[in-house]
């Protein structure tokens, strides 16, 4: 039987890969992030063509009553939440002294309280149906810090303390929450802070990426979208039940170090 499963921040990067998985499983899915309509449809209707089926809900995940107006459509659409995953995210890199008060607070809502939004609009049916799976994307910062990324360091810490806290508290309902802490995946958002890092520090781009963010994967290769999504299908899949209130780093042994 096809689930519902919520991806925010899926219209590209890791987001679509995981909403692909997905639908390649035949999953009925909501997308959820910004870009070109024309873009977002052609996206939309890949998705279709690998079984279920894909609605797009436009929602900022600054604006709590567009959030609950996302989770309220996908239940309305095709019944309650069975999975959700908290993909969307923001990048700004700054030194502390110098980061935009608006950027701090842009972060801290697109990263972490968004999170909590939708999980607070789909836990009570999925405890009622006492099953269901919630998937946080957070980092490998959400673990550890980097400088220049106050509000992503700790707004993905956040999300690793919200993923617990909700992880017992549904321990009993048969519904898990855990957190996926990848390492750097060269997506969009990646792609957009190489230059914003090399003015910070004062190097090439070739040199953030040598030196900088490949420097602490031991691999010295980036993480692929599609390994992610395969975790992701792994934590919402009936073998993983009895994993909760933990995350999975896939980092290329970056915080094993």
């Amino acid at each position: 039987m096809a689930r519902t499963v919520v991806v925010t921040g899926s219209t590209s990067g890791i987001g679509l890969a995981i909403a692909r998985g997905f639908a390649a499983e035949g999953d009925n899915l909501v997308i959820n992030g910004f870009g070109n309509a024309a873009e977002i449809e052609a996206i939309r209707k890949s998705l279709e063509e690998k079984g279920g089926r894909a609605i797009y809900h436009g929602a900022d995940m600054t604006k709590p009553e567009e959030i609950a107006d996302l989770m309220a459509t996908a239940a309305a659409e095709f019944g309650m939440v069975d999975v959700l995953v908290n993909n969307a995210g923001i990048q700004h890199v700054a030194a502390i002294e110098e980061f935009p008060v608006e950027k701090w607070d842009q972060i801290i809502a697109i990263n972490l309280s968004s999170a909590f939004h939708t999980m607070r609009a789909a836990i009570p049916a999925m405890k009622e149906k006492r099953h269901g799976r919630i998937i946080n994307v957070a980092s490998a910062h959400g673990l550890i810090a980097s400088p220049f990324k106050a509000a992503y360091v700790a707004a993905k810490h956040g999300i690793m303390g919200l993923t617990k806290t909700a992880a017992l508290e549904l321990a009993e309902f048969g519904v898990t929450v855990n957190a996926i802490c990848p390492g750097y995946v060269l997506t969009p958002l990646v792609e957009k802070q190489i230059p914003d890092t090399a003015k910070a520090r004062g190097i090439s781009e070739a040199q953030v990426k040598s030196d900088v963010m490949l420097k602490f994967q031991p691999t010295k290769d980036f993480v692929a979208v599609e390994e992610v999504a395969a975790v992701a299908l792994f934590l919402a899949s009936d073998a993983a039940r009895q994993i909760t209130g933990t995350h999975i780093s896939i980092d290329g042994g970056w915080t094993a170090q």
